[in-house]
């Protein structure tokens, strides 16, 4: 491959104050196909709002939050004002025996959000993070307490907790399994709650399926209560199809858990932060966890974070023995860094007075109803099998070609960036969790160019 690049495009990038790279041959891409992306580059250069710009200046709408996390749209004044601010400030405090005051303020406006009872805040750097911490939270607590035989770790088929090795332990996704084998041993799952057959089309809540709950009974039979720390699961799962929880599969897997002792953890590094209506899915849902991992929406995606929302109890467990000693030996250099806290204050406050938390509800919400309505209208499209929704997350299955899996999923995301809008593909599934600035022109928008392609695809 030519290492050089086009010159037009060289000027075209130039023109939107950005510059294109000599060579694109050192970067190895995350979650990318290499190759293909380094023969016809997407390029992104500027965002503002509900849209990106490409290196040519061409305008792509943003249907997927940047990657599911710039819930307040882009380039937001509050928050790039105290982005600045806080590095003109300080730019960094060491956070092992230290602090600084905009990591407690933020830990108390978060707290403040979260379900009644969970009123301490764990900062890390990523959702990957936020899980493992979680995790380690489980097994540690069990041991301060005494029931150090409680050491496996639940999760769920299809499930994706990021890409530390305890959260692909606990997910479920085959092409982990395959790529790196079995992360951490003492992992088992129970079943997903997709279910096609009963439950196509279904708006918001699926009717069936409740009883898939039923399957942590058996795990807990299997390895007993006594040697089994927590279950994670996501409340919608996100990167893995856009699964919806059946009514009352969330309550009974709380139930369950709650008989046996063990924690109920939730991935809310999607779900969290407005996408389902609340500030949290536990609240949308009626289900409160024993912790709550976030990210993404905490910063509005400006600077990296995530964080572990934990029951007071679980806490104050761990707050015993001589006072000089560390009570929970974990964390990262960057955890609380001061950039982050400056961009999650400026992120709630943005919330705050747009009243963005809200705009997703299904039922009170001002755009959910709309953004639902033009999702389901892709029904009888051309390879739609299915289409899935709750508040602003929107998933749309095609019917994959034998033997080339995802293929087509990702022809139709070519062919709407090449038209001016930015999806996401899991699979062959189209995931929608535009930001929740979101208004009824960009739906339509959404919705006229993704139909197009879906009858454009092969």
């Amino acid at each position: 491959m030519n290492k050089a690049l086009d010159p037009a495009l060289m000027q075209a990038a130039e023109a939107v104050g950005s510059q294109l790279p000599a060579s694109m041959e050192a970067y190895w891409m995350p979650f990318t196909a290499n190759r293909q992306f380094k023969k016809a580059p997407r390029l992104l250069a500027r965002a503002s709002g509900m849209h990106y710009w490409d290196v040519q200046g061409r305008e792509v709408l943003d249907a997927v939050a940047g990657l599911w996390c710039v819930n307040a749209g882009h380039n937001r004044p509050r928050i790039t004002a105290a982005i600045q601010a806080q590095a003109a400030e300080m730019d960094f405090a060491p956070p092992f025996q230290m602090g600084h005051p905009k990591a407690f303020e933020l830990a108390e406006r978060v707290a403040a959000l979260a379900p009644a009872g969970m009123g301490k805040v764990f900062f890390a750097n990523s959702g990957s993070e936020a899980v493992d911490s979680a995790l380690k939270m489980a097994l540690a607590y069990h041991r301060v307490r005494g029931e150090g035989t409680r050491t496996r770790l639940l999760g769920r088929d299809r499930g994706y907790h990021g890409v530390n090795f305890g959260g692909i332990s606990v997910g479920g996704m085959i092409g982990n399994r395959k790529t790196f084998g079995l992360a951490v041993a003492g992992t088992d799952h129970i079943r997903h709650t997709h279910d096609l057959a009963r439950n196509a089309f279904s708006p918001g809540q699926p009717a069936h399926g409740a009883e898939f709950a039923d399957d942590l009974e058996k795990l807990v039979a299997l390895h007993d209560a006594s040697n089994i720390a927590a279950v994670i699961v996501e409340p919608i799962a996100g990167s893995t199809g856009v699964l919806i929880p059946p009514a009352g599969y969330l309550q009974k897997l709380r139930e369950i858990c709650t008989k046996h002792g063990i924690l109920l953890i939730f991935d809310e590094v999607i779900t969290g932060f407005g996408r389902t209506g609340k500030a949290f899915a536990a609240q949308t849902f009626g289900v409160t966890p024993d912790m709550i991992t976030c990210a993404k929406g905490l910063t509005n995606g400006a600077v990296p974070m995530g964080a572990v929302i934990v029951k007071n109890e679980i806490h104050d467990a761990f707050m015993v023995g001589a006072e000089h000693l560390i009570e929970f030996p974990h964390g990262y250099t960057y955890s609380g860094h001061p950039l982050a806290c400056a961009a999650g204050i400026g992120t709630l406050d943005t919330y705050a007075e747009e009243s963005l938390l809200t705009r997703a509800d299904p039922v009170t919400g001002d755009i959910a109803g709309y953004f639902a309505a033009g999702v389901h209208s892709l029904k009888g499209e051309p390879h739609v099998i299915d289409v899935r929704n709750f508040g602003l997350v929107g998933g749309i299955e095609l019917q994959g070609i034998a033997g080339e899996p995802t293929k087509r999923a990702f022809s139709v995301f070519l062919d709407c960036w090449a038209q001016g809008l930015l999806i996401r593909t899991t699979g062959d599934t189209i995931a929608l969790s535009p930001p929740l600035i979101i208004e009824r022109a960009h739906v339509d928008r959404l919705i006229e160019i993704l139909r197009a392609a879906l009858r454009r695809a092969a």
